[in-house]
């Protein structure tokens, strides 16, 4: 069953996109005041315009990058919720950003960078697909339905 979308001020009628609810935007306004729009629009914003800029490694042993980053789909969650707590953290007075770098940049360049993680077999010159871990499908009735 899919919800239908509804304006701010409740109707249940189409509204034009710029009404129509965005939590994240809540959240911001929470935290930055009445005036608090994201900085980026979208995840690629942020990689290309943030943090490409900010964050520079020499490539090899420990650093992988790949130029289609948004090939990888565990580096584009990762990057998307670094983006998303960015536009939050950034709002905090004193600390945001240090607890941002601390607990989200830090914590989640070892997973998208390191040795085992999405770009593990690529180069910043040369993309490889991601390939998924396979997996065979559990025999019929393994596990009991939770929902």
């Amino acid at each position: 069953m899919t919800a239908t979308p509804q304006s701010r001020n409740g109707d249940t009628a189409p509204a034009a996109e710029e009404d129509l609810y965005d939590p994240q935007e809540e959240e911001l306004q929470q935290v930055g005041g009445p005036d608090a729009k994201p900085v980026f629009r979208n995840v690629e914003e942020f990689v290309t315009y943030r943090f490409l800029p900010m964050y520079s490694r020499p490539e090899g042993g420990q650093f992988r990058w790949c130029k289609e980053w948004w090939r990888h789909p565990e580096a584009v969650s990762r990057f998307h919720a670094l983006w998303h707590a960015w536009e939050v953290l950034r709002w905090e007075p004193g600390t945001g950003m240090a607890v941002w770098y601390r607990d989200h940049l830090d914590y989640q360049m070892s997973y998208i960078m390191g040795d085992t993680g999405p770009f593990r077999e690529c180069t910043s010159r040369r993309h490889q697909d991601p390939r998924p871990l396979p997996a065979d499908p559990a025999p019929e009735g393994w596990f009991e339905d939770e929902w």
